[in-house]
């Protein structure tokens, strides 16, 4: 069931070539964090580009739970009234996430170093995922957790009212967890360190610096070694958010599986650690050009043009690679069915815990459509059938999770046989358009049971 309301099945069927030009939304990441930085700094913060699906209007209302003016002006332009670093007020009700492991555990760091209560919850499939990954190194800054077994939600933290500067080495590449406790470090004295062993999204790291913040990176022999000086003012920007490239994977792999295909998808954020998906598709064999390559607010930009690529080839795909594409491997699976030979995915434990176990949901969809799927506790092995060879004609579980309900619906696309998934519903958390962009490209996307 959609954590909106009643289901929403859809049936995606082959369709002609998809042409035109894609505007995905803006990405989720950076809205996210525009949101909350704005909130903690001094002043007004404006953005462009928003990206206005659930997950990040959930954290605009909590950021205003915190006492921060928060303004939707339309089109995607919004401004944020900051009330500085420690200056969150007490909410007064409990703040809903939604379906948005990113919103919740951001928030909470940034909450965990100021003296106020604050109790977390969201929808079915958001109170199932751990938060123990996140709240045991805040409690290292003094902040207390208290939830349900298993460390899920509803959860009440309690902010340290003395907070202590950390060290801190991410067990497990996660950008989430690493930015959670760069957030906390803000309003601790003296210096946070986090040190992760392989790289994640550096969004956090590039916004602070553009906020204000005394922040450096070092690469050591422990790894990436991040310090940050704690209790800066922080001053408000102007923050133009470039389009999400985990978006824009959607009708990017669309197009390389659809016969006839050319499709233009414009102003992606090709920041380097998110960018994987589209260097490992490329090393598949894809027809996918940068155009007009540039700099926008310190993220590098570019147009990605995709075209249908009948010759794909499965490879192995570093395990290093992971973190900066780690949730595209849904999507990039179903492209893996439509290449020949396998695609050998590695080192994405981190897929096992997301909105849904995403390997487990993927392996049994592919299955039921006819590919064969191996998987293991961190890795999985897609068998490709090589084009016009995939059956489909199955329905598949979303299991309240927009990216493997996005992923079922581009298979099938060119699959012989049309491909349903259960619930499109959570699609809205982070891709509102979608219906309507994939059908003025051409899909062949229907509601209805």
């Amino acid at each position: 069931m959609s954590s909106h309301g009643d289901p929403i099945p859809m049936t995606s069927s082959a369709c002609g070539p998809l042409s035109g030009v894609a505007e995905v939304p803006g990405d989720k990441s950076i809205s996210h964090r525009s949101l909350i930085l704005g909130a903690m700094a001094v002043g007004e913060t404006t953005i462009t580009g928003l990206l206005e699906g659930q997950d990040v209007l959930d954290t605009g209302k909590a950021m205003q739970a915190f006492g921060a003016e928060v303004i939707n002006h339309g089109g995607g332009s919004w401004s944020v009234h900051g009330v500085g670093v420690g200056g969150f007020a007490e909410p007064d009700q409990v703040i809903d996430c939604g379906n948005s492991g990113t919103g919740v555990r951001l928030i909470m760091g940034a909450m965990a170093t100021s003296p106020i209560s604050v109790t977390f919850t969201g929808d079915a499939s958001l109170n199932g995922r751990p938060m123990a990954r996140v709240t045991d190194p805040l409690a290292l800054f003094g902040c207390q957790a208290v939830g349900r077994a298993g460390g899920r939600l509803p959860m009440t933290l309690v902010g340290a009212a003395d907070p202590v500067p950390v060290r801190y080495t991410v067990p497990v590449p996660s950008a989430q967890v690493k930015s959670a406790v760069l957030l906390a470090g803000l309003n601790a004295p003296g210096e946070t360190v986090v040190i992760e062993e392989e790289a994640t999204r550096d969004h956090t790291e590039r916004m602070l610096a553009g906020f204000g913040a005394e922040i450096s990176t070092e690469v050591t022999d422990e790894g990436r070694v991040i310090t940050l000086k704690g209790q800066p003012e922080l001053k408000p920007q102007h923050i133009d958010v470039p389009r999400d490239p985990s978006s824009a994977a959607f009708p990017v792999c669309a197009a390389l599986i659809v016969p006839g295909s050319d499709v233009l998808v414009p102003n992606i954020g090709l920041n380097p650690t998110r960018a994987g998906l589209f260097t490992t598709l490329r090393e598949m064999g894809a027809d996918l050009v940068y155009e007009n390559e540039r700099e926008e607010g310190g993220e590098p930009v570019a147009d990605l043009r995709a075209r249908f690529s009948p010759d794909l080839k499965g490879i192995e795909v570093p395990a290093e690679r992971a973190a900066s594409m780690i949730d595209e491997y849904p999507v990039l699976s179903v492209v893996a069915s439509f290449a020949s030979g396998e695609t050998h995915m590695p080192g994405v434990k981190e897929l096992r815990v997301k909105e849904s176990d995403r390997i487990d949901a993927m392996a049994v969809g592919l299955r039921a459509a006819g590919v064969t799927v191996e998987d293991g506790p961190d890795w999985w092995t897609v068998t490709g059938l090589g084009h016009g060879h995939v059956t489909g004609g199955v329905t598949c579980a979303s299991h309240l999770d927009h990216r493997i309900a996005m992923s079922f619906l581009v298979m099938g696309m060119a699959t012989q046989k049309p491909m349903s998934v259960d619930d499109g519903g959570p699609i809205a958390t982070s891709f509102p358009i979608f219906e309507a962009l994939m059908g003025g490209l051409g899909a062949d996307i229907q509601r209805g049971g």
